[in-house]
C-alpha cells in the first residue's frame, strides 16, 4: 500500500509534490482561501524549492479567480511575509514553503490579516469551504491583477527587529559571524541583515537562491559540519544556520560546537526576561530549562501542543512577552511579530553577546544542564494509540499529559510521544537530568515500541 504523503494540519497544507500536492489542488485550495478572506489583497511569496514557482502560479490563478488582488513578494523568508501581511493590511497571505521538510515536499502556509497562522476556528471554516467547493467565481469585471513588491517586506521586517536591540553597540563590536542559509529563502535577506543592518564581518556559505539545498533542510547538529568548520577556520564569534524558509535557527558557538536548540531559546528567553515584564509560552517538547529560567525571574511558563499556531494562541491568551518551540529552533517575539523568526533570534543573541561581553559557549555553559534524546517512526494507522497505552502501562506512576499525544512526567525526566504535524511520522522525545538516565529511558521506551506490530524507532 502506497504511503499517503499529503497532510492538512496546524500550519496549512503540505505534501510530496506531484503524487500528492499538485497544481490543481493548490489552485483549488487558493480559491477556498480567497473565498474565506474575501476580495482584496493577498500576499504571496515562496522559498527556493524547484516546485515553488509552479505552485505559486497555480495559487495566483486560484486567488485571482476568487476576486483577490495578488501581491507577489517573490522569494522571501516566511517571517518576513508574515510581518508584511500584517503591516500592509492585506486580507491574508500564503507562503509556498515546506520549511524544514525534504526538497520533494512543498506546502501552503496560510496567514490571516494579522499575518498569523489560522486558529482552530479559521482552519475549520476554511476546510469546510474547500471540501464543499464553495468557491467564489469572480466575474470578468471583478478579476484583478498581480502587483509585485520584493523590497518593502525585507525593509519592514528589518526595521521592526532593529528597534528591539542596541544597533550602534552591536555594530561597534563588529562581530565575526558565519552563516549557512541552505540556499533558501533567507539567502539575500540574511546577508543584508547581518552585514549591513548589524555591521557583522560575515563569512557566508549556501546563500545562492538559484541552487538546490546543499544539505538536509533541517539545521541539525549532524547536518552542519560545513558551518562548524567555517566557524573554526575563520575564528568566528558565532555561526548561524537557517532552514529553507528562515523561521528556524541553529547556533554554533565560537569553538565550533552546535548548541542545543532548546538552549538557544533559553538564552533568548533569559535576555528578554531581563528587560521586559511578562511570561513565556512554549510547546510540550521544549526543555524544562525554560521552567528554570522562568523561576529565576519569577515568571510563569505556559505549555501547549506542538505547532507555532498553538504556541501563538497561548501567547496571545496570556499576553506572554516571549515564546517558542525549543526543539525545532523557533523563537517567537511578539514585539516584532507573532511568528517563529530566525532573524529576531540572531539579533537578540548578538545583543546579549554585546551586553555581557561573553562568548556563546560561556553563555550556554551557565544554563542548567539537561540531556535530550529524540527518535521517530513511520506513521501507520492505529500506531499512536497502542504506543501511548503501552508507555502508560510501563510508567504507571508518571503524571500523564494528553494535550498532544502523551507526555509522561517523571520525577527527574519526561517522555513525549506524538504524531508529527508536518510528516507521516510519530515523534518521540525524552529529557533527563543525566545522560545515563536519558539513555535508559530511551532504551525502555523504544523497547516498548518495538514490541508493538509497527516499524522500529530510528534515532
Amino acid at each position: 500500500m502506497r504511503e499517503h504523503r499529503l497532510k492538512i494540519g496546524v500550519s496549512g497544507i503540505r505534501g510530496v509534490v506531484g503524487d500528492f500536492l499538485t497544481p490543481s489542488l493548490a489552485c483549488s485550495f487558493a480559491q477556498a482561501f480567497g473565498a474565506f478572506v474575501g476580495a482584496g489583497r493577498v500576499v504571496l511569496g515562496r522559498d527556493t524549492r524547484s516546485s515553488g514557482e509552479m505552485l505559486q502560479h497555480a495559487i495566483a490563478c486560484g486567488l485571482l479567480a476568487s476576486g483577490c488582488e495578488v501581491v507577489d513578494v517573490g522569494i522571501q523568508p516566511t517571517p518576513t511575509i508574515q510581518v508584511y501581511v500584517g503591516a500592509s493590511r492585506a486580507r491574508g497571505g500564503i507562503s509556498v514553503t515546506a520549511s524544514h521538510n525534504p526538497p520533494e515536499y512543498n506546502a501552503l502556509k496560510l496567514f490571516n490579516h494579522e499575518g498569523l497562522f489560522f486558529n482552530h476556528y479559521e482552519r475549520r471554516e476554511l476546510l469546510d469551504i474547500y471540501y464543499e467547493s464553495e468557491f467564489r467565481h469572480a466575474a470578468n469585471h471583478e478579476i484583478r491583477g498581480i502587483a509585485r513588491d520584493t523590497e518593502t517586506p525585507m525593509r519592514l521586517h528589518t526595521e521592526r527587529i532593529l528597534r528591539q536591540v542596541d544597533v550602534a553597540r552591536i555594530k561597534a563590536r563588529r562581530f565575526r559571524v558565519a552563516l549557512d542559509a541552505v540556499n533558501g529563502a533567507g539567502s539575500v535577506l540574511s546577508c543584508r541583515f547581518l552585514e549591513r543592518a548589524l555591521g557583522c564581518d560575515l563569512r557566508a556559505i549556501s546563500v545562492d537562491p538559484t541552487r538546490p539545498f546543499p544539505r538536509e533542510a533541517e539545521p541539525r547538529p549532524d547536518t552542519l559540519g560545513e558551518l562548524q568548520e567555517l566557524v573554526r577556520r575563520n575564528r568566528a564569534d558565532a555561526g548561524f544556520a537557517q532552514d529553507p524558509d528562515g523561521d528556524r535557527l541553529a547556533v554554533v558557538d565560537e569553538q565550533g560546537n552546535v548548541l542545543d536548540n532548546d538552549d538557544v531559546l533559553a538564552l533568548v528567553v533569559d535576555t528578554v526576561f531581563s528587560s521586559m515584564p511578562g511570561d513565556v509560552a512554549v510547546n510540550l517538547t521544549t526543555s524544562s530549562v525554560i521552567e528554570d529560567i522562568a523561576q529565576l525571574h519569577g515568571r510563569r511558563v505556559y505549555r501547549t501542543a506542538v505547532g507555532e499556531a498553538n504556541v501563538v494562541d497561548m501567547m496571545r491568551a496570556v499576553d506572554a512577552v516571549i515564546g517558542g518551540e525549543g526543539a525545532n529552533g523557533g523563537v517567537i517575539f511578539p514585539a516584532v511579530q507573532y511568528c517563529r523568526d530566525s532573524y529576531t533570534a540572531m539579533a537578540l543573541l548578538l545583543d546579549l553577546m554585546e551586553r555581557t561581553g561573553e562568548p556563546v559557549s560561556a553563555l550556554a555553559g551557565r544554563l542548567p544542564r539537561y540531556y535530550r534524546r529524540q527518535g521517530k517512526v513511520a506513521f501507520e494507522h492505529g500506531l499512536l494509540g497502542p504506543l501511548i497505552q503501552a508507555l502508560e502501562e510501563k510508567f504507571p506512576d508518571a503524571a500523564a499529559d494528553h494535550t498532544d499525544g502523551l507526555k509522561l512526567l517523571l520525577k527527574d525526566a519526561w517522555i513525549h510521544v506524538r504524531a508529527s504535524n508536518t510528516e507521516p511520522l510519530v515523534r518521540f522525545s525524552i529529557e533527563a537530568r543525566s545522560a545515563e538516565r536519558a539513555d535508559a529511558l530511551y532504551a525502555l521506551a523504544t523497547k516498548t515500541g518495538d514490541r508493538l506490530p509497527v516499524p522500529h524507532f530510528s534515532s
